[in-house]
């Protein structure tokens, strides 16, 4: 083997080693006077990459974060949206509300005229039967004479003719005064029938009227009864007969026809129950399902289910009855 070629493989066994072996290479390194500048590099670099491992992570954060504000925009965007349509169906229900409050005001007007004029036939109709007392008063008195004179003055046919002439003279007047209370009391039906046409067309106002009169016999006087919107976890709920003092939740339907329209009016009404609950932090005193009309299939089962409810039952017909009985 020639010198050269011992040479060239001394050179890449050398070279070799510098690349393969750091102490080696440090060695050699220290010799030439470079390893403490190699130590520092590698220093260097190794914070470098540090460094970089760092900055790649943080870059991660930032990412993660403008992702998380994007969907927060996202969301803040859809909230705003709902909460416009939101306000959009409230200020619609305020409108329907102003609107059920004119036509109610309007009915009690005309409630209040046509209890005036009531009682207005009630005080001509006690002035009827103290007038008509007062003629038993005289009859009685004038058959007492009448006795009195068939024991003294037998004879006297003449005078008791005329006697008799007197009484059927009263009793025409009698008949007269009955006449008239008939005509009167046909009067006062008739405003009775007319009263119960018109609520029949509100029949929502008359419906809360009565809850009033309920509330009144259970001592709570002065209480007024109406629709109410509230709003609870972000749902609107609309009761139909709401009072606040006190605490009074009933729901108005116009027609139930089925058992499954039965049971799904209930939770209606318990649904809106304890909404109210969670808002006002008490039970309410009355809970109430007002039902205008309800076929007799379907009347049994409506029963037993507010009943195991503990909500009060009303029907129009349970209304007319009362309004009958006056």
């Amino acid at each position: 083997m020639s010198t050269t070629s011992l040479s060239t493989d001394l050179r890449r066994e050398f070279i070799k080693l510098l690349e393969s072996d750091v102490e080696f290479r440090y060695t050699v390194a220290g010799y030439l006077g470079l390893s403490e500048i190699l130590r520092s590099i590698e220093r260097l670099w190794e914070e470098v990459r540090a460094l970089r491992e760092g900055q790649n992570k943080l870059w991660e954060e930032v990412r993660g974060l403008r992702e998380e504000v994007r969907k927060l925009w996202e969301n803040q965007n859809k909230l705003w949206e709902n909460q416009n349509r939101l306000w959009e169906e409230v200020r619609a229900l305020r409108e329907g509300q102003n609107k059920l409050w004119e036509n109610q005001n309007r009915l009690w007007e005309e409630v209040r005229a046509l209890r005036e004029g009531q009682n207005k036939l009630w005080e001509n109709q006690n002035k009827l039967w103290e007038n008509q007392n007062r003629l038993w008063e005289e009859v009685k008195a004038l058959r007492e004479g009448q006795n009195k004179l068939w024991e003294e003055v037998k004879s006297l046919r003449e005078g008791q003719n005329k006697l008799w002439e007197e009484v059927k003279a009263l009793r025409e007047g009698q008949n007269k005064l009955w006449d008239a209370y008939i005509r009167l009391d046909r009067y006062v039906r008739s405003g009775f029938r007319d009263l119960r046409r018109v609520l029949g067309s509100t029949f929502e106002s008359f419906a809360a009227a009565f809850v009033e009169v309920m509330l009144e016999d259970m001592g709570y006087v002065g209480v007024e009864v109406g629709g109410k919107v509230l709003v609870v976890d972000n749902e609107v709920l609309e009761i139909n007969l709401f009072s606040e003092k006190p605490l009074v939740v009933g729901e108005l339907t116009m027609h139930i026809g089925t058992v499954e329209e039965a049971r799904r009016e209930v939770e209606k009404l318990l649904k809106r129950v304890r909404a109210v609950e969670k808002l006002y932090g008490v039970k309410p005193v009355l809970t109430i399902l007002c039902v205008a009309k309800v076929s007799s299939e379907v009347l049994t089962t409506l029963r037993t289910l507010t009943k195991e409810s503990g909500i009060k039952l009303i029907t129009k017909e349970d209304i007319e009855e009362e309004v009958g009985g006056i």
